[in-house]
Formats: C-alpha cells, sequence, structure tokens
C-alpha cells in the first residue's frame, strides 16, 4: 500500500494517484542492501565501541628489557667482577716474564735468566743428548759443576718452587741443607739458590 502524503489516504501499490485527493503518489523505495562476495544480499551490523575501553599496560620484561637491578644486586655484581680481576692477577702468565735468576758470583754476575713458563730446567746445554735447558749456564759454569739437567722452577697453585732433578753437585736455598731430589722447594722473592758452584738470586717480577 502507498500512502498519499497529501490526505493520508492508504493507496494500491500500483495506483499513482490517490483515490481520494487525486495528489501524485510518491513511491518509497528502499535502498539494496550490500551484497557479498557470494552475490547474496546481507545485513551489515555494526557494533558499537565500548564507552570505557580498558587498555592494560605491558610489561617492561615482555619487550625484551630487563628489569632494573636493586642496589643489593648491582653491589653483589661489582664484588664478583672483583674478585674475578683479582683471580687474573694471580694467575700465572705463560707468556711474559713473572721472575728472574740472576747469577750473584763470578765474572757472569748480573747476568739475568727470565723465567716465561710454568716449567723452567736449570742445567747446560747438550745437543748430542737432546738437553735443552730454559736456562743455560753451560757458558757461565767453567768447571762443568751443573749437570745437564740439574734443577728447575716450577710455578703452582700460585707459589714459585725449585725441585733438583738427581743432580750431581746437589741443589741449594739460603745456604740450608741439600735438596731431596724429586721435593719441590717452595721460594720466596729475593732468595738464593746453588747449583752445583752457581749462586743464583730468585728475583719476582712485580
Amino acid at each position: 500500500m502507498i500512502k498519499c502524503q497529501a490526505c493520508g489516504t492508504q493507496n494500491l501499490d500500483t495506483s499513482q494517484f490517490c483515490d481520494e485527493c487525486g495528489d501524485a503518489l510518491i513511491k518509497y523505495e528502499a535502498p539494496n542492501p550490500p551484497k557479498s562476495d557470494t552475490g547474496t544480499s546481507e545485513t551489515v551490523i555494526e557494533t558499537p565501541p565500548p564507552e570505557n575501553p580498558v587498555f592494560q599496560a605491558a610489561s617492561v620484561t615482555s619487550v625484551g628489557v630487563p628489569p632494573v637491578q636493586g642496589k643489593d644486586e648491582e653491589a653483589e655484581a661489582e664484588d664478583d667482577a672483583g674478585d674475578d680481576e683479582a683471580n687474573d692477577i694471580d694467575r700465572f702468565k705463560p707468556h711474559g716474564v713473572h721472575a728472574n735468576l740472576v747469577i750473584e758470583r763470578g765474572q757472569a754476575i748480573g747476568t739475568e735468566f727470565p723465567i716465561t713458563s710454568e716449567e723452567s730446567n736449570i742445567g747446560r746445554w747438550d745437543a748430542d743428548n737432546g738437553v735443552f735447558p730454559d736456562i743455560d749456564l753451560d757458558a757461565h759454569d767453567a768447571e762443568a759443576k751443573v749437570s745437564r739437567k740439574h734443577a728447575r722452577i716450577l710455578f703452582k697453585n700460585g707459589q714459585y718452587m725449585v725441585e733438583d732433578l738427581g743432580s750431581t753437585n746437589g741443589t741449594f736455598v739460603n745456604r740450608g741443607r741439600r735438596l731431596i731430589p724429586g721435593n719441590p722447594h717452595i721460594l720466596s722473592d729475593g732468595d738464593e739458590i746453588i747449583v752445583g758452584k752457581t749462586f743464583l738470586r730468585f728475583q719476582v717480577v712485580k
């Protein structure tokens, strides 16, 4: 039915003029609803946004930022770093000069022999027998009182030691008793070591 806008009379859908007043009738056509991809009409319903949207703050650690350390944790980390640094200082450096043996008597007085490894052998060079000591006293031992494999300087557990290797004329520290072969003797900075008839002074490089 079509309602006349002038008098309000209901007329048939096919009528063009009002049966009561003769006024022209205006047909109202509803807009076509939108079509979906399948070609069929569908009703689109828009959902209004919530009146009070709630936003949840993201955790700082969720984006990869580490949590802030407290003062106690920072102090503990600094202490650990200090301990590591101290251990590095105490740790043996195999490629650096960390001690010396210095000849104290004779024409070669003042001659230094650097100690650069955890084990340094003292003796006389003998190529025929394959003996190549780290500290070669052959040129400073005219009487050949130093054995080819006489003694060795060791560095273990933060301490320096000297050990006799079964030498003929013995090894002595600070004019004491002859060292027993195979028994390392702990050294201190400034100790005197006698191998055969060669007097040496042990010095720690500081």
